[in-house]
């Protein structure tokens, strides 16, 4: 039974597989032209930023413009999409300080998209450069989404993002109250601690004005364009999160073997800024999104066959998750010859 409790196994369990800062496997590529996909650019950050943005914020105005017509349902289902789903890959990128050149852009997306997915981002920044540092080792990785054995209550109710939003509000009470949970210790330096605690009771102000307001007007709908989206729109980064690392093996210091890139279709590689790149931005994290294809074509020699597509991808993962519901410690096993 592998133990994921990372304020009980954080130390003792790395230790003893020798998995504490490991040296990852990289794949070869020539200097100069990594030099230029490392490359920031503001032009092709800012127009996608612009152009995210301006389609959330249209469909969240048609959304309530034909309220309370049910004909407003697509509306605000895609408002829901771009809401939570989108400003999850942003939250990402801008959280690697990749998208942008400048500095202050990429703090402003990190802040609005951490609110937006009920994120704390000073927490969350710290807990997705150990997931870097550590990726799928036990004990150590702090988002390891599909654990052994599976929970399949909690997978299918993440859909709707109720598990996580459940444990963000467990976690956010603590923080107004001044309280670090213990597994957030373990990777947030105390320095920061002050920080986390700021955050929150700012975000409390915010919902608490949307609350009032909804009680105010008599209508839900300032809670279905703040705060509600992150249930009924995450449902597209919980799907192509799951085929991040599902099914493949844990406890390996090699990409390749516990990541998975898959070719999506041109609407989510957008919501998803090109994170079905997986295996390419876990090597070279600092390759900014809109370089990852070129990497993917300059390195693909060296990396397993991606999946051609979304459903490919979950047809290979569902057998490997049926056997794991059932107690078999079985992966998805990959060459890297």
């Amino acid at each position: 039974m592998r133990n994921y409790d990372l304020v009980s196994s954080a130390r003792d369990a790395a230790q003893e597989h020798r998995l504490v800062s490991p040296k990852w496997y990289q794949t070869d590529i020539d200097r100069k032209i990594l030099k230029q996909l490392l490359l920031r650019d503001d032009a092709p950050a800012m127009r996608d930023i612009i152009i995210f943005y301006g389609l959330m914020a249209g469909f969240g105005l048609c959304a309530v413009m034909m309220m309370p017509s049910w004909l407003s349902l697509p509306f605000w289902l895609a408002y829901g999409v771009f809401y939570a789903s989108g400003s999850d890959a942003r939250w990402h990128e801008a959280g690697h300080g990749t998208a942008f050149k400048s500095v202050r852009m990429n703090r402003i997306v990190y802040q609005i998209a951490s609110f937006m997915l009920m994120r704390n981002p000073v927490t969350w920044r710290w807990s997705h450069a150990r997931h870097h540092t550590d990726t799928l080792l036990v004990g150590r990785d702090a988002e390891i989404a599909l654990m052994l054995p599976p929970n399949a209550i909690k997978l299918l109710l993440n859909i709707i993002g109720l598990p996580d939003i459940i444990d963000s509000m467990k976690r956010a009470y603590g923080h107004i109250l001044g309280r670090i949970q213990p597994d957030e210790a373990v990777y947030t330096p105390i320095h920061e601690h002050k920080k986390v605690f700021l955050v929150a009771r700012i975000w409390l102000a915010i919902y608490s004005v949307t609350v009032a307001v909804a009680l105010y007007y008599e209508t839900v709908m300032p809670l279905l364009l703040i705060g509600g989206p992150r249930l009924y729109g995450s449902w597209h980064f919980v799907m192509t999160g799951y085929l991040q690392h599902g099914g493949l093996r844990d406890n390996v210091t090699d990409h390749r073997l516990n990541t998975r890139t898959v070719m999506m279709n041109p609407v989510s590689r957008f919501l998803y800024l090109n994170m079905n790149y997986h295996i390419e931005h876990h090597m070279f994290p600092l390759v900014p999104y809109y370089n990852l294809p070129k990497l993917h074509a300059e390195i693909k020699h060296d990396l397993p066959e991606p999946s051609p597509s979304i459903w490919a991808a979950y047809a290979e993962l569902l057998p490997v998750l049926r056997r794991q519901f059932h107690g078999e410690e079985v992966f998805i096993e990959r060459s890297t010859s």
